[in-house]
């Protein structure tokens, strides 16, 4: 046996020789994010030892390091196997309190009509509705004390917002990181890691309980009794409704791709031990399809997609990239698989949407460059705004070409304020975005990869409706990720097609917008579950040509 001593946290633990320091960390609960669920190749879990103790560790996956972070002592967690006594410690760049999460997106006017309802009796006491059925009675006349909570179930983040079911009106709003993202960055990646009992349990375990303390957060913060919180609305896509149901999502990665699951129903919330009435439901949207999940049936809600004359296509960004297009009032769906660059993961200096995150980058017709910071804090990272932003300007101003590969540092026709921060960065062209802060060949390849993603989802959706570029009336751009996003961005690096310049909405967070007026009226969790029935899914992997447009997505 041998202990590890985290040194930053004040905690230590007994393990077995050859234990990863990741697996020592989460036996005593420190949070060591690992997005590539410890494959190694994310980088993302470093950690320093003193350069004294690093024979005492087995290394693997140390490819990911620079050979000057090797030299200060640092390692992967994942890949570090302890095989004597050893000091850790763990490098945080900032603090997930201070994460940027989007909690508004587009709506419309909604008429009161809810699931929940309550009515006074003349023996003086309230009964509690579900539809025609009573859940529950109390004493007294309670009737003005009914809510709800609407969690948009992100993979990256969470947001719950209490609502008061009597007036519509959002009461209070908070935020917090997906905590299933520690172990596993992606869609993918989770379905892989709950597909057995012991993963599930840590899927389904962490995320209802990050959800219970944001729901007593809320409490906390307006005073209200969590015992008159009568619903709860999950919306989020396939895999973390199955994953907050406590369901295995095996099924949703392995063809035929099946949900277990088809929303458009409800769970006892005391058997999932939230944090509100003993008597309250979760209700599960109707889900469209294994990768277009219920985040998009609210979304569909939100804007009213069914009810929009011309041709409309709906893009939700994010680690997947979900879409809609609607001609007339008649829907065909689509997702891909963007993976997490979006998000800053599987990028050299890349990080979430926290303080001291580039969000906004700029180049000047003299070359001069503009940056902003997430609270106007030191520059410490990328986000996945600013990273959209700097290839985007990147490409527009030649430092990055068609194919994706840096301009000839020597051959360069540049400005000289751009030329001379292409750089070496150990052997490799780096372009230098602020000081310690660089964009590397590799960064730029991962971005190709999303982007093309997306881009070829959008073209083949638009090719199964003959819906030429020119022909889309609007776009509308949805998420926390979307939100934050410049059109010029999107079609600087063509993850959208020139042809959309002018026609781009961003319509925010409508998987919460939507969630709200699903707890509101009733009637539309009917009319959803029509709609969702007659959307046609277009399924990629299916599709003729589909190879030949990602590849001729990948160029900028």
């Amino acid at each position: 046996m041998v202990k590890v001593n985290f040194i930053t946290n004040n905690k230590s633990v007994t393990v077995e020789k050859g234990t990863t320091i990741l697996t020592a960390a989460r036996k005593v609960g420190i949070v060591i994010e690992s997005p590539c669920n410890a494959v190694g190749v994310c980088g993302k879990c470093k950690v320093k030892v003193e350069l004294s103790n690093l024979v005492d560790i087995i290394q693997d996956g140390n490819h990911q390091l620079s050979e000057k972070e090797k030299a200060q002592g640092f390692i992967l967690a994942c890949g570090a196997r302890v095989m004597a006594d050893i000091n850790v410690e763990i490098i945080s760049k900032n603090s997930n309190k201070t994460l940027q999460i989007l909690n508004h997106g587009e709506s419309f006017d909604i008429q009161l009509d809810s699931f929940i309802r309550k009515e006074y009796k003349d023996n003086g006491k309230t009964n509690v509705y579900a539809g025609d059925e009573i859940i529950g009675e109390e004493e007294g006349d309670t009737t003005a004390l009914i809510y709800g909570v609407v969690v948009d179930i992100g993979t990256t983040t969470l947001v719950a917002t209490l609502v008061n079911i009597s007036t519509g009106e959002e009461i209070n709003s908070v935020s917090a990181l997906n905590p299933q993202s520690i172990y596993a960055q992606d869609v993918l990646s989770r379905i892989k890691f709950a597909s057995d009992e012991k993963g599930l349990n840590i899927m389904y375990s962490s995320i209802i309980k990050e959800i219970s303390g944001l729901i007593e957060k809320n409490t906390k913060e307006t005073g209200i009794d969590n015992k008159y919180i009568y619903e709860v609305i999950f919306s989020g896509n396939t895999c973390m409704i199955h994953l907050a149901a406590n369901v295995n999502p095996y099924s949703l990665g392995k063809y035929p791709y099946t949900p277990v699951i088809r929303g458009g129903s409800y769970l006892i919330s005391k058997e999932h031990k939230l944090n509100i009435s003993s008597n309250g439901l979760i209700y599960l949207p109707p889900i469209i399809s294994s990768y277009v999940g219920p985040d998009i049936t609210s979304g569909i809600l939100a804007t009213r997609l069914q009810e929009r004359k011309g041709t409309t296509l709906f893009v939700d960004i994010g680690t997947n990239g979900e879409m809609v297009i609607a001609r007339d009032g008649k829907l065909s769906s689509t997702s891909t698989a963007a993976g997490p660059a979006f998000e800053g993961m599987n990028i050299t200096y890349g990080m979430r949407a926290q303080r001291g995150a580039i969000e906004y980058f700029n180049i000047e017709e003299d070359g001069s460059i503009e940056i902003k910071t997430i609270e106007d804090g030191d520059p410490i990272g990328i986000c996945g705004s600013g990273l959209l932003d700097i290839v985007g300007e990147l490409v527009a101003n030649k430092v990055i070409g068609k194919s994706g590969r840096f301009v000839s540092i020597e051959n360069s026709n540049l400005p000289e304020i751009l030329s001379e921060r292409l750089v070496k960065l150990d052997g490799k062209n780096a372009f230098k975005i602020a000081e310690g802060i660089f964009l590397t060949q590799k960064d730029i390849r991962q971005v190709q990869l999303a982007k093309g993603a997306v881009r070829s989802g959008i073209e083949f959706l638009m090719l199964s409706k003959n819906v030429e570029a020119t022909e889309v009336d609007k776009i509308q751009i949805a998420g926390s990720f979307g939100y934050h996003l410049r059109s010029k961005s999107l079609t600087n690096i063509g993850l959208l097609p020139k042809e959309f310049e002018g026609k781009i909405d961003f319509v925010g967070n409508t998987s919460k917008s939507g969630g709200h007026a699903f707890l509101l009226n009733k009637e539309y969790r009917t009319e959803m579950e029509k709609v969702v029935k007659d959307i046609e899914v277009v399924e990629l992997s299916n599709g003729e040509n589909f190879d030949k447009i990602f590849v001729k997505s990948l160029s900028f």
